[in-house]
């Protein structure tokens, strides 16, 4: 059986200021469907994503900015970051973790640049959206196997 993730709930306190962070990055819209006072989902997807985000009024119980560790994957750091940051999102620079350890909320951990090797998986970048829910890119420049 085929199971595929499609959307993540992100929690946000203001949604249409979420709609317009997100939709500055180029995320495309699929969905702003308002039902009541009480019920209005929004829905983006990153480019080249098959997996969405949707945030709104009565959509989760989650409090605002407390999703972490969102992972969006590219094939160059370098590049992505850049095309964030001029996009006006306040990215970090690009870091790698001692011995292959990841800890995108421990600064300590972090080492400047890209993994000196190069090494898939190994080389990242966070950022945070206005509520304060945590981004994180990784560049996969080689998949491993099975995947």
């Amino acid at each position: 059986m085929d199971l595929k993730l499609e959307v993540v709930i992100v929690p946000v306190a203001d949604v249409d200021r979420a709609k317009q962070f997100y939709k500055g990055l180029g995320w495309r819209e699929d969905a702003d469907i308002v039902g009541d006072a009480d019920f209005r989902v929004v829905q983006l997807t990153p480019p080249g994503s098959g997996c969405s985000i949707s945030f709104g009024v009565g959509v989760t119980p989650m409090a605002p900015g407390s999703q972490q560790g969102l992972v969006l994957v590219t094939e160059d750091i370098e590049a992505a970051r850049a095309e964030l940051v001029e996009l006006g999102a306040r990215v970090s620079e690009v870091f790698h973790g001692p011995a292959g350890r990841f800890h995108p909320d421990d600064p300590s951990v972090r080492l400047p640049g890209r993994h000196p090797e190069g090494g898939s998986y190994q080389s990242h970048a966070v950022f945070s959206d206005p509520d304060g829910n945590g981004w994180v890119l990784q560049e996969i420049t080689t998949r491993l196997p099975g995947r």
